[in-house]
């Protein structure tokens, strides 16, 4: 099998290309892309605890940590103790947060526009359906499939 036409070289290639413009772009945010995604993912899992982020994103710990702090100085998120255990802090976006959010959901958009240019919208159908079969398919635990991302929401 020629290397190029392999499904392996080909997801981890638009993967690459993906995460490289979302770093361009995240930029007009003053952001990585990372913390583009974390913000994109808080908002779907508003008070979840670092630890659990971290495990969501398959990211070390440090390293979410790392971007959360930056984060929480450019008061995009806060660090909330968490009711019911006191050496727990949850996370929440702030107001500053939310309203990024409909910009970088414009920006998520529009490079997932560019990625499908040319796909009629049948194939695109078929493409996500397909990814998410993938993903089903290797997700290591229950309920770890892929969330729906028809709507391209998440940054």
């Amino acid at each position: 099998m020629e290397h190029k036409t392999s499904l392996g070289f080909l997801i981890t290639d638009a993967a690459r290309l993906l995460r490289r413009r979302f770093e361009q772009s995240s930029r007009q945010f003053g952001m990585t892309a990372a913390q583009l995604h974390i913000l994109g993912r808080l908002s779907k899992i508003e008070g979840i605890n670092q630890a659990g982020l971290a495990a969501l994103l398959d990211m070390e710990p440090i390293t979410v940590c790392r971007h959360v702090d930056r984060m929480e100085t450019a008061g995009l998120i806060e660090r909330r103790q968490d009711p019911n255990d006191r050496r727990v802090r949850t996370l929440h976006i702030t107001d500053k947060g939310r309203e990024l959010l409909p910009d970088m959901r414009n920006l998520a958009n529009e490079i997932f526009e560019e990625a499908q240019n040319g796909l009629p919208e049948g194939t695109r159908a078929t493409l996500m359906t397909a990814l998410e079969k993938i993903v089903s398919n290797l997700s290591e635990r229950p309920g770890e499939e892929v969330e729906p991302q028809r709507q391209h929401v998440e940054a």
